[in-house]
């Protein structure tokens, strides 16, 4: 059975940085691209960054691109996204997203992952 699990979400305050990691299971890692989005109370999901399966493509969105980091450990089945000077703004609920393409890539649009995390919740104070 396919999950991916987060961790690493928590109360922080403004300025600070954190490292959210998904750890995968019951899938080959290498073969799938992965995203991290985020929903903040009453918003849309949005896409906070990508990296395709070679690890040789990643972006971000605007708001956190310049302070953001992605990066995949393939031989423990895990990716990373550390977020710097963290914001109020940036306060939602982190997930990790898998997804198996013939290209590779990953993509900004939620609707075309395979698998999703349960989320783990940042909250940044000011």
């Amino acid at each position: 059975q396919v999950g991916l699990v987060e961790s690493g979400g928590g109360l922080v305050q403004a300025g600070g940085s954190l490292r959210l990691s998904c750890a995968s299971s019951g899938l080959t890692f290498s073969n799938y691209a992965l995203a991290w989005f985020r929903r903040a109370p009453g918003k849309e999901q949005e896409f906070v960054a990508g990296i395709s399966r070679g690890a040789r493509n990643k972006d971000f969105t605007a708001s956190v691109k310049g302070r953001s980091t992605i990066s995949r450990d393939n031989a423990k089945g895990t990716v990373y996204l550390q977020i710097d000077s963290l914001k109020p703004e940036d306060t939602a609920v982190y997930y990790c997203a898998a997804r198996s393409t013939s290209d590779g890539e990953f993509s900004r649009k939620d609707n075309t992952y395979n698998y999703w995390g349960q989320g783990t919740q940042v909250t940044v104070s000011s």
